[in-house]
């Protein structure tokens, strides 16, 4: 018959004292990791909406300078705002446009500043607010060669 030494009971002790660590583990691990994958979610979402507000801005900008008027330049800023470019809209729950052509004329420049309000309510993360805005602006020059009515 064998004895038991000192080295076989030692480690049985050590294989009982980490009984139910996975329970714990996972009570504590799984409610960060969702909140991480809920922070993950909304800044992927604003981020995307701040890509959206730039191109948009500027593919609006760009397409109101080569407009032969004012009201022209404004149409087509709207126009090319709302399409973004890609023509999608999924970040923004609302979006505004403003066209400033105070200064449309040869040499001149036109102005539009494209807001966009991003909803985060459905996330439901604490500190998070339900929603946020953001907003780009971007100039373009009118050719100073372009007959403008």
């Amino acid at each position: 018959m064998r004895e038991r030494g000192a080295s076989e009971s030692t480690c049985r002790g050590l294989g009982r004292a980490d009984e139910g660590s996975l329970v714990v583990e996972l009570v504590v691990l799984t409610p960060v990791l969702f909140l991480l994958a809920l922070a993950m979610v909304a800044f992927g979402r604003i981020a995307d909406a701040h890509q959206l507000v730039v191109e948009s801005s500027r593919a609006a900008a760009q397409a109101a300078a080569v407009m032969p008027d004012a009201a022209d330049a404004s149409a087509a800023a709207l126009q090319n705002a709302t399409e973004g470019g890609t023509g999608r809209r999924d970040p923004c729950s609302r979006l505004s446009v403003s066209t400033d052509v105070s200064r449309f004329q040869p040499g001149g420049s036109v102005m539009v500043k494209v807001v966009c309000t991003v909803d985060l309510a459905d996330l439901s993360f604490p500190g998070m607010p339900g929603t946020t805005t953001l907003s780009a602006s971007t100039v373009a020059p009118v050719d100073p060669y372009q007959s403008v009515r």
